[in-house]
């Protein structure tokens, strides 16, 4: 109807309704970087060609009698910064006049980022030190250590794994002697001015208001880029959070890109300045080196990769790939087409065995090989039979040493064939390091390598997290690991650590690196990324646990949204709160100011037709992209094909299709010729602002027709109209191309352009309306049952305009353009009503989830009181719910302590794949108890929405140790444990060693709820595998 609205043509462009409807994350950067949450005024309109655009540039207006709601929101002071970078370089004179009287003086003139640390933390601030290996980070936890016993408080020192913990127990103390030790199970001289501890026991201690917190002066977080483990990171989290104010801290790390990011982090949530003092200077440069050698004559083919500057050399990858190929050639001539297979165990001997050789002759021992296969590092100790590297005096002081330690050993432990095996290593200058060697024998072998009686020692990487331990030279047997999930390259951050344990301070110039190319050698571009690339950023792994839920609920001083929002996974989203709050507030003043619309018709029912637009465009935006994916859809935007664009002041203007392409992210993009006026060529730099009007026109040139070829995308057309006119496509777009290099920019278009800028011209005066367009089911033949549905829902909803009083209004345009800004206001506060509640918290359906659980399984009450089964829960060092469960189902009632054992180490044993175990009638039933009770849980947890799959959640629990945990409680020795099994001995010692620790926490909950004969089974339990050697003391607390 002329003079109504249609709505087909004025909104069928709409890409993006932004009322309400849009995404926090889209919105978030844009509105913390605005100063005025206002409709934007002309000064600010959009630069490019409108895409289809937005409700809210739809009915802004242009009509100068139009005013402000009000001024604009002033902007947000500075934002606080809490990471301040010191600059290392700046030299510092004046040293040791701010400091005369040092707490702890060195016997070596320190470097000048220790200086500068340790000026701050004698004004007790706290730092982070981000530096390479062996570059003297200890020297800051040091001086912590000395100041907190000059002034007569506690340093907590923390490491990510309990065998760190034992190493830096044993330096401190050589140092400082009041030291002590926490670990799970040992405590040793508890009381000491300096505690070292796991980051688990410091969590336990501040969720449980440990007495020694009180008088806490600094905590050391030691390896913070540990934060990375997806298993255990969340608990650095925790403890940087929970941490009183009065506390310090300390945070050492190895170089990582965003240490201000991070530190910021731990600056805003503890509200104090971190201080970053990061180097990337390493005290002794690296060189890395290929080695393609596989025999005693080719055992010199080492090849420089990255010298000690740091320089990538592709010549030397060059001279190492001809190397190869000069071999591969007269293997070929020798052995026939194949050659020799490269990777067999007898090429890996021959190799390991050359590169020893060159080894000796360049005096580049010792050597830490690092492996990424524990069965690999078995393989070639074995192979290396033949290799002797010690000298009779050195085997004299390795045989004396080496029973000296496991003097304490029983006699069949002592000759277990592991220790026998790797003692005939030890005396060759041999080692081996892993998860698999049982504790005692992985000091024995640290301690010797330390001596430097260990001459080629064999390792994972969990080797390069340890205490200062280097080697003059570092080999890489391979550079592919497996994850847990597939085998991959290193990591440049793993590669650098473990890199990093070549070159000894003071004894070598440079330190080499080598990797060994038994095979094919990796691609250059590999192994570049890989030595010179960015070490990995520190993530957050932050998780919600059962555990920290049910500990915030009990000591009610941090509520878990709290905990959610000071996380580091929240940091960005926090930091934000302040600007977030300002603006909240001053959209509140304005919105009570908002004046009514004084009209009788818009009043009638201007806020429904409002609300229909927001429906009508969110239904036609959906409908356009499945119309625009269409494969019919997609041919019909072919060369000549005429559509209808947006344009500002409410036109639409008409061009045609020249090429379609496939853009990013799979978007085809459409080079169009587009009719404008001459001088407004840069179309996409248009100030006008788009103004609402009743119905569409088309765009006449007012001077001199001209035109312009534009990329567009599928949004930013209105229209796929029926007309398709003939044009020569490729001439436009060269001559197009050619008229946008300077010297040729004032030629006059080609006739081909002008013939179709023409023919675009006659169509638009002679459709003043706009062309009629394909419909999508009639035309297109899109037949999809929803997509006709949908088309109808929306002519459904244009038609339904009509009838609205408010569109007869002759001030409707400015009424409907001061209502939308009203909404805008309101949409807006809103928003900011969200982004500062707890409910935009990216974790806080899955807290409400996991309170749900734990509400029907009775450990809270319905106002959140931890009950009794919580606070049992609270104890449980690991799998929490169930092992409550299990407690409070009386599982273990009628079981003997041996039984008990044995069920519990499907909690603490982690392998999936061993030897089937066998077990007992008893103990069969008991697993089935522990399946059923997981299946309970699993079912609970998806019942509430979680995301747990029930077979997943039961199979996270490994039975393969049940009768090595039995039959150790019975009282059989090690040596004929070890025969029950293909698990290997470090790993069945670790194990029992964690059970022990379930064993106290289960005797403990029994305690708890009073049930003595659960407490005195347990107590039998814990005494019958707290023995032998699973429970030798670790040698640096000797």
């Amino acid at each position: 109807t002329p003079g109504l609205i249609s709505l087909a043509d004025i909104m069928a462009g709409v890409d993006d309704l932004d009322l309400g409807d849009s995404s926090d994350e889209e919105n978030s950067d844009d509105k913390s970087k605005e100063n005025d949450v206002n409709v934007k005024d002309k000064e600010n309109t959009r630069t490019e060609l409108p895409r289809s655009e937005s409700l809210e540039k739809l009915i802004q207006s242009e009509s100068s009698t139009k005013q402000e709601i009000s001024p604009p929101i002033k902007k947000a002071p500075p934002k606080e910064q809490w990471a301040v970078q010191i600059d290392v370089s700046a030299p510092v004179d004046d040293f040791y006049k701010k400091i005369p009287n040092m707490a702890y003086k060195w016997p070596f003139e320190l470097d000048n980022f220790q200086k500068q640390a340790i000026l701050k933390l004698e004004s007790h601030d706290s730092v982070f030190v981000a530096a390479h290996t062996s570059a003297g980070k200890t020297v800051i936890a040091e001086y912590a250590i000395a100041l907190s016993l000059k002034h007569m408080t506690k340093t907590i020192y923390t490491s990510p794994i309990k065998a760190l913990s034992n190493q830096k127990f044993r330096d401190f103390k050589q140092t400082f002697v009041d030291v002590g030790l926490v670990t799970g199970d040992v405590q040793l001289n508890q009381t000491a001015a300096c505690l070292i501890m796991t980051t688990e026991i410091l969590r336990s201690m501040l969720y449980n208001g440990s007495d020694i917190i009180r008088d806490l002066e600094w905590v050391i977080f030691d390896e913070v880029h540990y934060i990375n483990d997806s298993e255990r990171g969340v608990v650095w989290e925790e403890v940087l959070i929970m941490l009183p104010d009065h506390v310090s801290v300390i945070l050492l790390s190895a170089t990582v890109p965003n240490t201000m990011e991070f530190a910021d982090w731990v600056g805003r949530t503890k509200k104090k300045k971190i201080y970053v003092v990061s180097t990337t200077k390493r005290p002794i440069p690296l060189e890395h080196h290929l080695y393609t050698g596989n025999s005693i004559k080719t055992c010199n083919e080492l090849f420089l990769l990255v010298d000690a500057k740091g320089n990538f050399l592709t010549t030397g990858y060059s001279k190492a790939m001809e190397a190869k190929k000069e071999r591969a050639s007269k293997s070929s001539q020798s052995f026939g087409a194949k050659g020799t297979r490269q990777g067999n165990p007898a090429q890996d001997k021959n190799t390991w065995l050359s590169v020893i050789e060159m080894l000796k002759r360049k005096d580049k021992l010792p050597v830490v090989a690092f492996t990424f296969s524990k069965k690999k590092i078995e393989e070639n100790s074995a192979n290396l039979h033949s290799v002797d590297l010690t000298t009779s005096s050195e085997k004299s002081e390795i045989h004396v040493f080496f029973h000296k330690c496991i003097s304490k050993l029983k006699g069949s432990d002592r000759n277990l064939p592991q220790v026998l095996q790797l003692e005939d290593l030890l005396k060759r200058g041999l080692g081996v390091h892993h998860s698999g060697v049982l504790p005692i024998l992985k000091e024995v072998v640290e301690m010797l390598f330390q001596k430097g009686l260990v001459k080629i020692l064999f390792a994972t990487e969990t080797f390069a997290m340890g205490v200062n331990m280097p080697a003059r030279t570092v080999i890489f047997d391979n550079i592919r690991k497996h994850d847990g999930i597939n085998f991959r390259n290193l990591h440049p951050g793993e590669y650098i650590q473990m890199a990093g344990r070549a070159g000894r301070r003071g004894l070598d110039t440079t330190g080499t690196v080598i990797l060994l190319c038994k095979g094919d050698i990796p691609e250059m571009s590999e192994l570049h990324q890989m030595t010179t690339g960015k070490p990995m950023r520190l993530e957050s792994q932050f998780r919600l646990t059962y555990t920290m839920i049910l500990n915030l609920m009990r000591v009610e001083q941090l509520r878990a949204q709290d905990m959610i929002k000071r996380s580091f996974s929240e940091f960005h989203n926090q930091k934000d709160m302040v600007v977030h709050r300002e603006s909240f507030d001053q959209l509140k003043k304005k919105i009570a100011g908002i004046q009514n619309i004084e009209c009788y018709l818009c009043s009638l029912d201007l806020e429904k037709y409002y609300e229909q637009c927001r429906e009508y465009f969110q239904l036609q935006k959906h409908v356009q992209s499945k119309i625009f994916t269409h494969p019919v859809t997609i041919k019909s935007l072919s060369p000549g094909r005429v559509v209808m664009i947006r344009r500002p002041l409410g036109q639409a203007v008409l061009g045609v299709i020249l090429l379609s392409s496939i853009g990013t992210n799979n978007a085809r993009k459409y080079k169009t010729l587009i009719i404008t006026e001459k001088g407004a060529e840069n179309i996409k730099k248009s100030q006008t602002e788009v103004e609402p009007i009743l119905t569409c026109t088309m765009f006449l040139p007012e001077g001199p027709c001209w035109q312009v070829v534009l990329d567009l995308v599928s949004d930013d057309i209105v229209r796929i109209t029926t007309k398709v006119i003939k044009v020569d496509a490729d001439g436009i777009l060269q001559d197009c191309a050619k008229r946008e290099i300077p010297r040729f920019s004032d030629d006059p278009p080609d006739r081909c352009v002008t013939t179709a800028a023409q023919e675009l011209l006659r169509l638009s005066e002679s459709n003043p309306s706009g062309l009629p367009g394909l419909h999508p089911v009639n035309d297109l033949k899109l037949r999809d049952i929803e997509l006709v549905e949908e088309c109808r829902s929306l002519q459904f909803l244009e038609e339904g305009f009509v009838d609205l009083n408010c569109t007869r209004c002759p001030m409707f345009q400015e009424h409907f353009s001061g209502h939308h800004r009203n909404m805008k206001l309101k949409d807006e506060f809103k928003r900011l009503q969200y982004l500062l509640s707890d409910e935009s918290l990216a974790l806080l359906p899955e807290y409400m989830q996991r309170v749900e659980v734990l509400k029907l399984l009775g450990y809270i009450d319905a106002n959140g009181t931890v009950q009794l089964k919580g606070k049992v829960a609270c104890g449980m060092g690991n799998h929490e719910l169930m092992i409550t469960e299990l407690v409070f189902g009386g599982v273990f009632m009628d079981l003997h302590p041996t039984d008990i054992v044995a069920l519990l180490s499907c909690f603490v044993f982690e392998m999936k794949r061993c030897a089937e175990p066998k077990l007992t009638d008893t103990l069969l039933k008991g697993r089935d108890h522990i399946l059923e009770k997981a299946e309970m849980i699993g079912k609970l947890e998806k019942k509430v929405g979680m995301l747990t799959q029930v077979e997943d959640y039961k199979e996270q629990f490994s039975f393969g140790l049940m009768e090595v945990a039995f039959e150790w409680a019975r009282g059989m020795p090690f040596s004929e444990i070890t025969n029950l099994t293909d698990v290997q001995e470090g790993v069945i010692v670790r194990s029992i060693q964690r059970l022990h620790e379930t064993l106290c926490d289960v005797r403990n909950a029994s305690r708890l709820i009073g049930d003595r004969t659960l407490a005195q089974k347990m107590e039998e339990a814990i005494g019958m595998i707290k023995r032998d050697i699973v429970f030798a003391a670790s040698l640096y607390t000797q």
